[in-house]
């Protein structure tokens, strides 16, 4: 039971450490950013080295070591996206009354090339993986693709609790391609097969016949699902999400009206406002389009 708690505390550790990390590199000037892009490439590719090297190993060890790396190759992705440089061809706001295909297609070309950058990811993983003992990087990496990509889908189509204040000053045109909604029909799909998909991949730590390597990778990746589904919940929810990674955001020290002023011009203008601030004949038949997000992730 102690290898099991401790196989969960990692991945609340590094779940909730991660975003912070992320959230608190893209809030720094510009000039640093190839300077982060460069240490997540060198800790990427050691990543990658790393779960090549364990591929055929089916200890305890290796698990943490796939989990974590996968956990590093998708970091990589979120702050190239964050820091604007992987992310889409269109880097303008939505414009005022776009509808239907047309916003799709615009959104699709906000982060087009991100989603292709991961999707290499994933097929090269899938390559060096393939027949080997050691999945885990793999399951990670997709599971956590399949988790953003739900909640980009839900973000764009409408949900309550839209967190803006995350999105550093060069994405600000991102906000303008979000829509603020009850509920969108999506949502409860995305909760019923996450929830369905956490439990699958936990169940192996509960099972007598698994191996130690079996049970903590099953471990490590179902609770970051669990914190996925999590996620997701938070969109709805009237919860104060942002708290868990406050300590990440610059000027914590600042008084609380300077933080209102900080607030007050990180939101999008009023053309913007009016991109997704659907009439109610409007909202019921926005059509279904994609979003990232990804950092929060």
């Amino acid at each position: 039971m102690i290898e099991h708690g401790l196989a969960v505390a990692v991945a609340l550790f590094v779940w909730w450490f991660s975003t912070g990390a992320i959230l608190f590199l893209n809030q720094l000037p510009q000039r640093t950013f190839p300077w982060s892009m460069t240490a997540a490439t060198l800790l990427a590719g050691g990543a990658l080295w790393a779960v090549v090297a364990t591929l055929e190993e089916t200890t305890v060890t290796s698990a943490y070591v796939g989990f974590l790396g996968g956990l590093a190759l998708w970091g990589w992705h979120e702050l190239s996206f964050l820091t604007g440089y992987v992310t889409g061809p269109r880097r303008v706001e939505c414009p005022v009354g776009a509808r239907g295909p047309r916003r799709f297609l615009m959104a699709t070309a906000t982060l087009i090339t991100h989603e292709f950058a991961i999707l290499l990811t994933v097929l090269a993983l899938v390559v060096v993986s393939m027949g080997a003992a050691n999945q885990t990087a793999l399951v990670t990496f997709t599971c956590l693709w399949f988790l953003r990509l739900s909640a980009k889908f839900n973000i764009f189509l409408g949900i309550p609790n839209l967190t803006v204040d995350f999105l550093p000053a060069h994405m600000d045109y991102l906000k303008t391609y979000f829509r603020n909604r009850p509920m969108n029909l999506l949502f409860p799909v995305s909760i019923t097969a996450g929830t369905v998909l956490a439990l699958v991949l936990i169940h192996p730590a509960f099972d007598s016949s698994a191996s130690a390597f079996q049970q903590t990778s099953a471990l490590l990746i179902g609770t970051l699902v669990a914190l996925g589904v999590l996620e997701h919940w938070l969109m709805v929810l009237p919860l104060p999400d942002a708290a868990l990674w406050r300590w990440a955001m610059p000027g914590e020290g600042t008084t609380d009206s300077a933080r209102l002023n900080a607030h007050e011009s990180a939101k999008p203008s009023v053309a913007a406002l009016k991109t997704f601030e659907l009439k109610p004949s409007e909202a019921e038949t926005a059509p279904l389009t994609p979003a990232l997000m990804g950092g929060k992730p």
